[in-house]
């Protein structure tokens, strides 16, 4: 596998030797001195080009990084499912390196990869040929701190979490496997993290990101209290998925009352309440069918 250094140096290489690349810059976990560093970071990398249609139409100018195991090109898959990308303004291509390396590497016109070199606080300069990048703070995790909730923001996730939870137990005594999954790791799962964010936000301050889908949980959260999460992630018996549903009840109980109680919000005490007892009542009928009785 081929080096940072080595990798860096000849994505630099390919913007210095082409004309048409008149900047480039780095964004992503490369870029965050908080992220641990691994070698299965991906290399986030903007070139802004004078020209974009030969970039966009043509892969020939890729091989140069080196033997693909695969690629994908987002905006290619978009049109192909009816949405209308843009690749006359940017073109991204995630290139999966048969080295095991990964450039998710995205060509834009001038004009809009200078607009959005600003945006992102994880940014870091790679070259700038006619001097069109504008300064910019050094990198930062910054834009990706946890936000400090609104009470309507806790109090509506709370919802959240307490009211998608009918619909597992319906899926479960309706031996829906699918929608089962589909319910507890998309909808409840997304309030469970969120709660989980904030909770982490207020032992620090609101000054740390817990990356993307909460990666870097297990940096902040006690060892008790991520085995507790550990639990939450089911396989699909269904006996198993009600353990993590009940897990998943007890730690969000657990980690939403300490927010509201940190933040002077109020916890809608009646919503758990409710809910618990229904989820308890819809496993009391699910052992009923299990045997193969009349509930």
């Amino acid at each position: 596998m081929r080096t940072e250094q080595q990798m860096m140096d000849l994505i630099l290489r390919v913007a210095e030797q082409d004309s048409r690349i008149r900047a480039a810059y780095l964004n992503g976990s490369r870029t965050n001195p908080n992220a641990p560093k691994d070698k299965y970071q991906d290399f986030d990398v903007v070139y802004a080009v004078t020209d974009i249609a030969p970039f966009a139409s043509d892969n020939g100018w890729l091989s140069v990084f080196g033997p693909l195991a695969i690629m994908q090109e987002p905006s290619r898959i978009d049109l192909a499912f009816g949405h209308e990308p843009d690749p006359f303004r940017r073109h991204t291509r995630l290139m999966l390196f048969a080295d095991g390396n990964r450039i998710d590497l995205t060509v834009a016109e001038l004009d809009l990869a200078v607009a959005e070199y600003t945006k992102d606080s994880l940014t870091l300069p790679l070259l700038d040929k006619d001097g069109i990048l504008p300064q910019i703070p050094p990198p930062s995790d910054r834009n990706y701190w946890v936000k400090r909730p609104t009470e309507a923001q806790f109090q509506g996730n709370c919802n959240e979490f307490w009211w998608c939870l009918n619909n597992v137990a319906k899926g479960i005594n309706r031996d829906e496997l699918p929608y089962v999954m589909e319910m507890l790791n998309v909808y409840v799962r997304e309030a469970l993290m969120l709660a989980l964010d904030w909770s982490v936000g207020i032992e620090t301050s609101f000054s740390v990101s817990t990356g993307k889908a909460g990666k870097f949980l297990k940096l902040h959260l006690s060892p008790e209290r991520y085995e507790a999460l550990k639990k939450t992630y089911p396989d699909g018996d269904y006996a198993h998925i009600w353990d993590a549903v009940f897990a998943a009840c007890a730690l969000f109980s657990e980690i939403s009352r300490e927010t509201a109680a940190a933040l002077g919000y109020h916890y809608l005490v009646g919503e758990e309440v409710g809910t618990l007892r229904y989820l308890r009542a819809m496993r009391n009928e699910w052992e009923v069918l299990r045997k193969g009785e009349t509930p």
